[in-house]
């Protein structure tokens, strides 16, 4: 998490993992309050009394938004003095600008609760969901060490020791396949959710507006009937000829969602994930600790229950 903290925190607000480790204590916190809240919804108006957990999930929101505020007034700062803005928050406010300049609004499109909502996106999708996909993999390859030779020995082919770059990286074909192997059997989010906003058709059946659908991203990535009877196993092979072709009777690989609302930043959490991976493969063997218990739990994401021990040895 420190990790894939500090890349989004670089990345998309052009500051440190220090300066943002607050927020992302308050974040994960709120996923996980959340999960809790929801599996309480079914008390009509029970997340409306003043529980000590509301309560809580309340004090955090505003400390969040005081926070994400701050980083948004010293970004306005920095711009008023032409200083740096190439980052996303940058060019976020620097396109709201704009765009109220070629209306003619006085006021600005977004409005700065608009931005916070942005941000608080930004900070969670950013860091839990490519941090869960490392550790996955990681606990993967330790369970099949022969697929952790053969990514080795892709990067180091590739790359040697030196720092990875684009180029490289476009060029590993194991890499990608196990990324989306792991990807497949432990996806960071387990179900999507989808709304009508007009009257739709599917399966014969006929859906007015405003209906709620939740779509099992877990359930039809471990469904025998699209992928095979080996299903529950990890074979990276299946993705050898991509990712349309792994999959029986058209595409079955969701963990990015689908569509128009597809996760904007699956390319970026991608590549994020590959430079990790290649870093650890250069400079590491690894292995499971014999205190680890496999057992995949859904909390905000899908995490490993006890946490995930694992013995580096330097290279």
């Amino acid at each position: 998490q420190n990790l894939t903290g500090d890349v989004i925190s670089r990345a998309a607000f052009g500051s440190s993992f220090s300066e943002g480790r607050r927020i992302f204590q308050l974040q994960s916190e709120q996923a996980q309050n959340a999960v809790q809240m929801a599996r309480t919804m079914h008390i009509p108006a029970y997340r409306f009394l003043p529980t000590k957990l509301k309560k809580r999930m309340n004090a955090n929101a505003r400390e969040v938004e005081e926070l994400l505020k701050g980083i948004i007034t010293k970004r306005e700062r920095a711009m008023e003095e032409g200083l740096n803005n190439d980052d996303l928050l940058g060019m976020l406010l620097e396109s709201n600008i704009k765009e109220s300049q070629e209306s003619g609004s006085a006021k600005p499109m977004m409005t700065t609760e608009d931005i916070i909502g942005e941000l608080k996106l930004f900070y969670f999708a950013g860091m839990e969901t490519t941090a869960v996909l490392l550790t996955w993999t990681m606990v993967v390859l330790s369970m099949h060490p022969e697929w952790q030779d053969r990514a080795r020995e892709e990067v180091l082919g590739v790359f040697g020791k030196k720092k990875p770059d684009s180029e490289g990286i476009n060029q590993l074909k194991i890499v990608t396949m196990i990324l989306h192997e792991v990807l497949r059997l432990y996806p960071p989010i387990l179900l999507i959710g989808r709304e009508t906003y007009l009257e739709t058709e599917l399966g014969g059946v006929k859906y007015p507006p405003g209906v709620m659908f939740s779509f099992p991203i877990v359930c039809i990535h471990h469904d025998p009937e699209v992928w095979g009877e080996d299903v529950d196993e990890f074979r990276p092979e299946r993705f050898e000829e991509g990712v349309s072709k792994a999959s029986k009777g058209g595409p079955a690989f969701f963990p990015f969602g689908w569509g128009p609302r597809i996760c904007v930043g699956q390319n970026f959490a991608l590549l994020e994930a590959k430079m990790g991976l290649i870093m650890i493969l250069q400079h590491f063997l690894f292995e499971l600790s014999p205190s680890y218990t496999h057992a995949p739990c859904a909390i905000s994401t899908l995490q490993p229950q006890y946490g995930a021990e694992i013995k580096l040895k330097r290279l």
